[in-house]
């Protein structure tokens, strides 16, 4: 089977979401955010601080290219769809899944959460702001699944089902 490759503005599940399916179809889950941390033995905000958002930009290009390809869930980090390079690649090798949720949902889940640097101290209108230029690049997807107000397991099972038939 192809790749599956979970994508979606940060805090909107591609974790949670990514490693269910991977439950529900026995297939491993690689985070592109905890490779590329492990790779370079820094968390994100210490590779943003220290080499910035090009660099990180970069390590993430390159870890889509070195991981699988096939019979695997690739969860990828808010901006990995801003390069169209990536956007490309992602869809000749897999099927990308977009998750969606409010601006206030996310914003609610972001707040407190320091670990990610393109939202630390944002207020609500910043943070929508960024959402905003980044939707477009989500939408180039080959499904977008909302996701507001449904619990994990129905996520994933209407994700398994358009598998399912994509597989037809």
């Amino acid at each position: 089977m192809r790749a599956i490759y979970i994508t979606g503005f940060m805090a909107v599940g591609t974790t949670s979401i990514g490693n269910e399916l991977g439950k529900v179809l026995d297939l491993p889950v690689i985070d592109t955010d905890q490779y590329i941390e492990e790779k370079l033995a820094w968390d994100i905000p210490s590779i943003f601080e220290r080499k910035g958002e090009m660099y990180f930009r970069d390590e993430e290009q390159t870890a889509l290219r070195e991981l699988p390809r096939e019979n695997v869930i690739i969860t990828t980090g808010g901006g990995m769809v801003l390069r169209k390079e990536n956007r490309c690649f992602m869809k000749e090798n897999g099927y990308v899944i977009t998750l969606e949720s409010s601006v206030n949902t996310i914003f609610n889940r972001l707040h407190d959460d320091l670990s990610r640097p393109l939202a630390a101290g944002k207020t609500r209108r910043e943070l929508q702001k960024l959402f905003k230029h980044r939707q477009p690049y989500y939408h180039d997807a080959d499904l977008i699944v909302e996701t507001e107000g449904k619990s994990i397991p129905r996520i994933a099972s209407e994700i398994v089902g358009w598998i399912k038939i994509q597989m037809l």
